[in-house]
């Protein structure tokens, strides 16, 4: 066996490294990409120095055009157009229209689950497939809670599905996800054939119904039931252990100090809630009040904290009540109690709610953290936040309704809000329309009408100029720009090639449909444990590599790497809805590849077996 070059050597160090840190994420999943870029442009001067030590007998060339084409993702069509697309779909949303044809579900549905999830997967699959999947279940999310919540269902039951749908719904269009937008630039410079925006409908719509039925029966049975129907957020979250009200004695050491620096500022594992003096209610900010005999404070606190603070200063309990979700909303006629998801790209991922300021920010008290099926009650003021991570706010309405319109979080009940621009959901509706229609009709590239379009939102004040750069998930950008380079190096190394060889030995076992399995099999496993994004640069190379050796048709093995990636039904982590639902469905880890195995299975022969029939090996 020949010697394998250092440029291959070089190239596979950097992606095992590279896999290792998208699966357990020490930074985020973005600054990792920008990583794997700089040690591929570093790669080539720093192998020029051992060149002339005498380590090396010659340099490592990573990048026939250096460094533009290690630059290259930043001027990538692919990274232009999904740019384009987040603006689109954000000037659609602001409109409210989505947010208007769930309003018109509730009363179909009623109490039937069997109508809730056909109505969760029939609204997101099409959206799904001209705006952004990820975009879509954010938006969807508190109508498919609030579906369960009329309906005596449990919301786990309409998450995972919602999340499912979402992702091969994408599939029907190229402008669905950022995954075939990015695999269609790979194939058009590496075997000069881009998607056109309706390429792979048909197939998008077989996998769409297929995945519809299987959701609908055997999925329906196999997802399990982790919240219970809603009644009371205080009872979801188990707080009865963890609430209670006190009253403030007339001897306490506390009278006339304030708040903030006598509850707030201490050693005590203690959060307040609510003021209650002479019959009103005071919600944040506290802080600054002077307690009084007499007040009585709303605590989130354990049994043994609690015992101490009693003691230390000078408060009694309040006999016969219960502090449930109605008596947190009795201070305003509006929701004061909401879940609240932390949203992908979010400040407060890696952030402890003690740095983030979260209560001073937002004038806002988190009650209980729910993280999958785990719920976190006590200590929680310094544990590092995720993505997916819920939330249980109390907090005044105009404060929930700023958390609601903030990008960094996912409000998980729907949330009455005056801020839609309802008159301009034909302008709105209208661009996304010609955006699709003329890159469909090849009268622009759709980089160009996407820009047109985006463009077009500003102009028509569907979107803000202020709100521009706020409409752009400015993470999955910069991990575009940085993995596109890595798709160059594979290729210009050999490293492509070199895992081509290997695949290209299943040939002699396997017929050409079963190379294709293999490639969707691999690239699927892949895509649930690493991003999307970078399984299709690290596979679609490796694909053409191997299609053309065999002889085969090189279109066919990118499709079914473009479908692979976008059926991450295994794990929470492997696409960002996954992760969305994680926690407002109190899901398991387990639950992913109970209910997605079997996905992913059907998904393997239904995409194979159509991309053979409809483009041919």
């Amino acid at each position: 066996m020949a010697a394998i070059a250092p440029g291959v050597l070089v190239v596979f160090a950097i992606v095992l490294v590279a896999l290792v840190f998208f699966v357990r994420e020490p930074v985020p999943v973005d600054i990792t990409a920008i990583g794997v870029m700089m040690a591929l442009m570093l790669t080539q001067p720093l192998s020029a120095i051992f060149v002339g030590v005498g380590v090396l007998a010659e340099p490592i060339v990573l990048f026939e055009n250096y460094p533009a084409d290690a630059l290259s993702g930043f001027s990538s069509t692919a990274t232009l157009t999904v740019l384009a697309m987040f603006v689109l779909s954000d000037g659609v949303q602001r409109t409210g229209v989505i947010q208007l044809i769930s309003a018109k579900i509730s009363p179909f549905t009623e109490d039937s689950l069997l109508r809730q999830l056909g109505a969760t997967i029939g609204i997101v699959g099409p959206i799904s497939g001209f705006i952004n999947n990820t975009a879509a279940v954010a938006i969807l999310m508190p109508m498919v809670t609030d579906l369960a919540e009329r309906g005596g269902t449990s919301p786990s039951k309409l998450l995972l599905p919602l999340s499912y749908a979402s992702m091969f719904g994408g599939m029907l269009t190229l402008i669905g996800t950022s995954t075939n937008i990015l695999a269609s630039e790979l194939s058009g410079r590496l075997i000069g054939r881009t998607f056109s925006m309706f390429e792979f409908t048909a197939l998008g719509a077989l996998v769409s119904v297929v995945g519809a039925a299987y959701l609908l029966t055997v999925g329906q049975w196999l997802t399990p039931e982790r919240i219970k129907p809603r009644v009371d957020l205080t009872e979801e979250f188990e707080m009865a252990d963890y609430l209670t009200e006190v009253v403030v004695r007339e001897d306490s050491p506390l009278v006339g100090q304030q708040v903030q620096r006598a509850l707030v500022e201490t050693e005590f594992d203690v959060d307040l809630i609510q003021l209650v003096r002479e019959g009103e209610v005071f919600l944040e900010p506290l802080g600054p009040k002077e307690i009084h005999p007499g007040d009585v404070f709303a605590l989130r606190t354990d049994r043994d904290t609690l015992v101490e603070l009693l003691d230390v200063e000078g408060m009694d309990l309040v006999p016969n009540v219960t502090v449930d979700e109605e008596e947190l909303e009795a201070g305003e006629a509006g929701q004061n109690l909401v879940e609240v998801v932390v949203a992908p790209g979010s400040f407060l991922v890696g952030e402890s709610l003690v740095s983030a300021g979260f209560r001073q920010r937002y004038d806002a008290t988190v009650l209980a953290i729910r993280r999958g099926g785990d719920i976190i009650r006590r200590r929680m003021d310094n544990i590092p936040l995720r993505v997916g991570d819920t939330l249980l706010v109390q907090a005044t309405t105009s404060s929930i309704e700023r958390l609601d319109v903030n990008r960094n979080f996912i409000v998980a009940q729907e949330i009455e809000r005056s801020d839609y621009r309802e008159e301009k959901i034909p302008v709105a509706v209208g661009i996304v329309a010609a955006v699709v229609a003329v890159a469909a009709l090849d009268i622009l590239p759709i980089v160009v009408s996407a820009l047109a379009g985006a463009l077009a939102m500003v102009a028509t004040r569907c979107l803000r100029p202020t709100e521009l750069y706020d409409a752009v998930q400015w993470d999955i950008v910069f991990l575009l720009a940085g993995v596109i380079p890595l798709g160059i190096a594979m290729e210009t190394s050999g490293a492509a090639g070199l895992l081509a060889e290997f695949v290209v030995r299943t040939g002699d076992v396997l017929p050409m449909v079963g190379v294709l399995a293999v490639f969707y099999v691999v690239t699927a496993l892949l895509t649930n444990l690493v991003s999307n994004n970078a399984s299709v640069v690290l596979m679609i190379p490796v694909a053409v590599e191997t299609a053309q050796t065999l002889g085969s048709n090189a279109f066919a093995f990118i499709l079914a790497v473009t479908f692979a990636a976008s059926t991450a039904f295994m794990t929470p982590v492997g696409y960002q809805t996954n992760l969305f639902v994680y926690g407002p469905g109190g899901y398991k880890f387990t639950d992913y590849l109970r209910v997605g195995g079997p996905l992913q299975l059907i998904f393997a022969v239904v995409t194979t077996v159509g991309i053979a029939a409809i483009w041919g090996l």
